[in-house]
């Protein structure tokens, strides 16, 4: 009987180090985004203004409700973020945050100007992605996000096609800057969040360690990828303001080390500890993003 016993608790251990390691290992590729924009639009070809950028949009979100994990937030209790591995929850939270901040300017700026009407597939898709992320049903966030997909890829068509109906991004300075306004102000949200050592009711901050840094990590890979969508929309731009054009690269690499940091275990060790405080660890390069996007914004502004 006991050996038996043992066998069991030995089996069950085993499984739960098999799985353990397996989502590990699983949440490393997902955070890969399949996309190269090398691959998918080679240097020389002519590109309408905001086709890279709607399509870099459309992927981040596609792969969130498409890959292997799906969307997260809102899965029935039983096997729910709530119980079990809430990591991915808090990245996607994460990213649909960034993602709505993004289309909202995406919408508001960057394709308008002045009293130009709105793109009317980018409206739609603003209203889609402000569904409630964790609602299963009446309707599902999965729904809605994907309707905000085929909206953003209903953009893109309308580009190519040359509507009437369809705004181009602008490529406009002033535009540009009010992107990366919504930006820090998201990386301020996170860096509030990784740095801080109590709760505003004085509680301890340690019950949402993973939930802070996985929620940043969300905002770090929207961002991260999207960086590299603006430096196609706005080559011109940058290749006649070398300074800026390496803010950008800078900015990006500081986003792509906080997107894939993939620890086995979020750790909140204190300063002189022996242990890795790994919020103020990710807090680093998110500190680094935001302050190369303020200078960014001060060098447009010139």
């Amino acid at each position: 009987m006991k050996r038996r016993f043992v066998i069991l608790i030995s089996t069950l251990l085993l499984v739960w180090v098999v799985s353990f390691l397996g989502l590990y290992l699983g949440q490393g590729r997902h955070n890969l985004l399949p996309l190269s924009l090398a691959a998918a639009y080679p240097e020389g070809n002519a590109v309408p203004s905001g086709e890279i950028f709607a399509l870099t949009l459309a992927t981040i979100i596609d792969h969130e409700l498409n890959g292997a994990f799906g969307w997260r937030p809102n899965d029935f209790i039983l096997w729910g973020p709530k119980l079990w591995t809430d990591n991915n929850a808090n990245r996607q939270l994460g990213i649909i945050q960034a993602v709505r901040e993004t289309v909202r300017v995406f919408k508001d700026h960057l394709t308008k100007v002045s009293s130009d009407e709105y793109d009317p597939d980018l409206l739609q898709a603003d209203t889609l992605f402000r569904n409630d992320a964790t609602k299963i049903w009446f309707p599902s966030a999965e729904s809605r996000f994907t309707q905000g997909v085929e909206q953003l890829r209903a953009y893109i068509a309308g580009l190519k096609s040359g509507s009437r109906r369809t705004r181009p991004i602008a490529v406009r300075n002033v535009e540009l800057i009010r992107l990366f306004q919504a930006w820090t102000d998201l990386l301020g949200d996170a860096h509030a969040n990784l740095y801080k050592e109590k709760e505003a009711d004085s509680s301890s901050v340690w019950w949402y360690t993973d939930d802070y840094f996985y929620r940043a990590q969300g905002y770090a890979h929207v961002m991260y990828y999207l960086m590299l969508a603006l430096q196609r929309e706005y080559h011109q731009l940058l290749k006649e303001r070398p300074s800026v054009a390496t803010l950008f690269d800078e900015t990006a690499a500081a986003l792509e080390k906080a997107a894939l940091m993939n620890p086995l275990a979020i750790l909140n060790g204190s300063p002189s500890g022996i242990f890795a405080n790994h919020r103020r660890n990710l807090d680093g390069y998110i500190t680094e993003a935001r302050q190369k996007m303020y200078s960014i914004r001060e060098e447009l502004e010139k």
